[in-house]
């Protein structure tokens, strides 16, 4: 086969269209039916795989990233008004649920009326996924208050992880319930929403406070947490960048260092930095490489401990997409073999083993044990991975197919 055409056996035209029926057929006409709350704004996502609510809670995370998704939708793929009403009326929710004290953050839960159901988030994620929902929804909509509003959040967020006191949820995202604090980690999770936060908005227009944060997550990313010794990055350091102490200095999650990785080569292309792009590919490919599970397929999410060779062996639908992303970035970049090879071992593993399509269901499990076992029940509806992932997909299909109609091959 013609490589500017085909990744191994996937024809890239072949692939646009499989991506685009997955987007346009299936999850967006299931959002429409059953996630999006036409009511009071925002994303109902405790859901069975049919659709039936379990739960009518909202949470901040789901709602700002439902946000991003249907403002991105809009600028890309057609300009839909219907994809800038949903995106829209969840940002009426989002003003409508605003803390009233200046810097505090959002609560994680709502009613889904918008009535606070805990206390102001301690940690960051929910108002950056808020940001960078506002700051696509800007784009959308044309009104640039809501890049000012996710400026604010966005520099508002890096004072609070400044603080030493910041204290991240460090044991039930990483080693359990038994683990010990970390008060003031710095959190390689943090700079990676920062950085693709920082990169979205500079690419739409240049702000030099917003480049020192993408400056400063870069070199978090490269210079700190990226362990020498194991030529990996460990997830928590110590507030001044000290080697956290044992349990953490032999933790990888090596989920969001690849998810980190494939954005610092978005960076880089924005940047132009050919050196930047060499070392975020080097690393990704080395972290998939670590992360694969050569029995069963996919990718290990998280090595509790490097030496010992200790890891969680469930898989997780997110981790195996990031790859997917992260793999057709590079070979977009320059054909490189090991991606294209990886991308085609990849999207036959997640086809086959993620899509629920074979069940008689429709989108794809989103957590799974280490064989992805189907399992018919489920209690969240994922709306932001999946979707990004075939969006971004679909975008760099659309360049390479354009680059190769323009060469005449």
């Amino acid at each position: 086969m013609n490589p500017a055409l085909s990744l191994g056996e996937l024809r890239l035209a072949e692939l646009r269209e499989f991506y685009r029926a997955e987007l346009f057929d299936q999850f967006v006409p299931f959002m429409d039916r059953h996630i999006i709350d036409y009511e009071y704004g925002g994303f109902l996502c405790h859901a069975d795989r049919r659709g039936n609510l379990l739960s009518t809670e909202k949470v901040t995370w789901y709602v700002g990233r439902g946000v991003w998704v249907y403002s991105f939708l809009y600028s890309h793929f057609g300009r839909n008004p219907e994809f800038l009403a949903v995106a829209r009326k969840a940002v009426e929710f989002l003003m409508k649920t605003r803390p009233a004290t200046p810097g505090t953050a959002w609560p994680k839960r709502f009613t889904r009326e918008g009535k606070p159901l805990t206390p102001p988030d301690p940690e960051v994620y929910g108002d950056l996924f808020i940001a960078e929902g506002l700051a696509a929804y800007s784009l959308a909509s044309g009104e640039g208050r809501w890049r000012r509003e996710a400026r604010d959040i966005l520099l508002q967020c890096v004072r609070a992880y400044d603080s030493a006191d910041y204290a991240p949820e460090i044991g039930q995202t990483y080693l359990g319930p038994d683990a010990p604090p970390l008060a003031g980690a710095r959190v390689l999770a943090v700079w990676m929403v920062l950085l693709r936060l920082a990169t979205q908005m500079l690419e739409a227009e240049a702000d030099a406070e917003i480049e020192a944060v993408a400056d400063r997550s870069l070199d978090a990313i490269f210079r700190r947490h990226l362990n020498p010794e194991f030529d990996l990055m460990n997830e928590l350091l110590a507030h001044d960048f000290a080697p956290a102490p044992n349990p953490y200095g032999q933790l990888v999650y090596i989920g969001h260092a690849i998810e980190t990785l494939w954005m610092g080569m978005s960076e880089a292309r924005r940047r132009g930095d050919e050196s930047l792009w060499s070392t975020a590919a080097r690393l990704f490919r080395r972290h998939v490489e670590v992360a694969w599970d050569d029995v069963y397929g996919g990718v290990f999410r998280n090595q509790r401990d490097v030496d010992r060779n200790i890891w969680d062996v469930d898989k997780v639908l997110w981790e195996q997409l990031e790859v997917l992303v992260g793999c057709l970035a590079m070979v977009e970049h320059n054909g490189d073999s090991w991606a294209c090879a990886t991308f085609e071992r990849m999207f036959g593993y997640v086809r086959d083993r993620f899509r629920l399509a074979a069940h008689g269901l429709p989108l794809y499990m989103f957590t799974a044990d280490r064989k992805a076992t189907f399992t018919p029940d489920a209690d969240r509806i994922e709306n932001y991975h999946l979707p990004r992932y075939l969006m971004l997909n679909l975008l760099a299909l659309d360049r390479m197919l354009r680059r190769t109609a323009g060469t005449g091959r």
